[in-house]
């Protein structure tokens, strides 16, 4: 098969983008288990929308091919490209601008009037041209009028169908659309709007650029949809740690965003483990939306009442609560320290405790999640306690680890 610039199965170049974004290191023979051709048509398509950020490297093992760029350095996201390249037929963009055309007028035509017109005023015009079915005309219009292109009303016995007035001042958008396409969850939305300026703001930068996002898109809105209608679904889902997928029947109720790491997760109320679980986006191939849960509601609420005790992303299978105290040090001339425990808190209160101290208090369902937070209070910890002694240990052995490779004294902690 010739190569093409253009997209038929998504899923894959969701997968090689990630890989040559996040790791880099794979040589080719390592990606071609199955087909040689199949990477070199990935890699090129890629290549062809991402030239300028693609990279290449040689080690004894071969040639490397991995994507750099400083997301720091970038106003607008290069990965939102690969949704602006999906595979069509020619019938379908044929059909595409006979639609707009016939419609262009603001006239309301019916199915077979919009089928005459095309066999008489554009049809007519080739000698070979393939003649338009109503039943594919029918899904086209079905199609376009869920997307906002069209819409139809009943005038008798007959839907009759007219393009949809666009009324917006795009210019006055300009700034909000550039924001939104990097901030909000489905900024890809507003990349499309660009497209539609001859010239893109580039006053924005961003500090925190998780650029990845772009390619979760399609499972994000599948999850979103599904929370609207109170759906039940179905996801397909990676298991790194075994190298294949499983199948899991979730009801979506919450979209959680790491500040951290920037990955983002679904939280939802597992059907077969009878509990509420997570499962990170990037990890998810798949979402297919079934019917509707009247028990939504109470799973939400559920949601809510334990949000109180969630750090991060773990509920354990026996939704035990973890308690956990840390007494800090702080002068007098240091409010920054305690000002840092009340704003970086996630759960739980700060209390003082005269002396210059200061306890953090707080009930977890995994106070392991915690400790990475823990140990940015290094070297003002006075005493840490915790109902998971496995917390303490490890915070207490790393340390020592710590002190036998860079030494250090008595007063160190």
């Amino acid at each position: 098969m010739a190569y093409s610039e253009l997209i038929k199965n998504f899923s894959k170049i969701r997968e090689y983008v990630s890989q040559f974004y996040i790791y880099g290191f794979k040589t080719r023979s390592e990606y071609t288990a199955k087909s040689a051709r199949s990477y070199d048509n990935e890699r090129r398509r890629i290549e062809s929308w991402l030239g300028e950020y693609m990279r290449f490297r040689k080690d004894v093992n071969g040639k490397n091919s991995f994507l750099a760029l400083d997301s720091r350095a970038i106003s607008h996201n290069p990965l939102y490209t690969a949704f602006k390249a999906k595979s069509f037929t020619e019938n379908d963009i044929n059909l595409h601008f006979y639609l707009l055309d016939i419609l262009a007028g603001g006239e309301e035509k019916t199915v077979k009037e919009i089928l005459n017109a095309i066999t008489e005023d554009y049809l007519c015009a080739f000698e070979d041209a393939e003649e338009t079915d109503e039943s594919t005309l029918r899904k086209k219009l079905k199609e376009y009028e869920n997307l906002g292109l069209i819409k139809s009303r009943k005038n008798g016995r007959e839907l009759v169908y007219a393009r949809c007035d666009d009324a917006v001042n795009l210019d006055s958008w300009k700034e909000a659309a550039a924001y939104f396409s990097e901030e909000d969850p489905l900024g890809v939305v507003g990349s499309f709007l660009l497209d539609k300026y001859e010239s893109v703001p580039q006053e924005f930068t961003f500090k925190h650029h998780y650029i990845l996002h772009a390619l979760e898109s399609e499972v994000l809105e599948s999850l979103f949809e599904a929370m609207r209608g109170h759906q039940k679904t179905q996801l397909t889902i990676y298991v790194p740690r075994h190298g294949n997928t499983k199948v899991h029947t979730l009801l979506p109720l919450k979209i959680y965003c790491s500040t951290q790491s920037g990955r983002r997760y679904v939280l939802g109320y597992h059907y077969d483990f009878r509990r509420l679980m997570f499962f990170r986006l990037d990890n998810i191939k798949k979402v297919k939306l079934l019917e509707a849960d009247e028990n939504f509601e109470k799973h939400f609420r559920d949601v809510e009442a334990h949000k109180s005790k969630l750090w991060g992303v773990s509920i354990t299978k026996s939704r035990t609560i973890d308690h956990l105290e840390m007494t800090v040090y702080a002068s007098e001339n240091e409010p920054y320290i305690v000002n840092r425990l009340e704003r970086e808190k996630r759960v739980g209160s700060v209390e003082p405790m005269g002396e210059n101290l200061y306890r953090f208090t707080a009930d977890v369902f995994d106070a392991m999640e915690m400790l990475p937070w823990i140990r940015t209070f290094t070297g003002r910890i006075v005493s840490l306690i915790c109902t998971n002694q496995t917390v303490v240990n490890t915070f207490y052995g790393d340390f020592a680890k710590m002190l036998q490779m860079y030494g250090g004294d008595e007063h160190a902690f």
